[in-house]
């Protein structure tokens, strides 16, 4: 089961990752693009996930991901529901939601570092 804690714990060593709390929702994110949105009561996390493989994501595992509202589709963004996540699916979540908003060459520079 994964938590807010665990996420915190993940993001702290991405490079230009902060956390705010945007309309009581805490948000993390590169500038001014988010990567992880957690739901209010921070039992959902939405974060980025490429378009093209939300569709087979969320068929294979649908008690865990959910795809976002019909007005969010337009995004690369995709739903889990933290309880159903354990810590290693946690970290590749975040850290792959990450390199798609930072630039190629710090995402690199992360993950050959690591």
């Amino acid at each position: 089961m994964a938590t807010v804690a665990d996420i915190r714990a993940v993001t702290a060593s991405l490079p230009r990752s902060e956390e705010r709390v945007v309309r009581d929702r805490v948000k993390f994110r590169v500038g001014r693009l988010v990567y992880i949105a957690l739901s209010p009561d921070e039992t959902t996390m939405g974060f980025a996930y490429p378009k093209e493989y939300r569709e087979a994501l969320v068929a294979a595992e649908p008690h865990k991901f959910q795809l976002p509202r019909p007005s969010d589709m337009r995004y690369n963004w995709i739903h889990a529901t933290l309880d159903e996540l354990d810590a290693d699916e946690l970290t590749e979540l975040v850290i792959n939601a990450w390199t798609m908003c930072v630039p190629k060459r710090v995402a690199a520079a992360y993950l050959d570092a690591g």
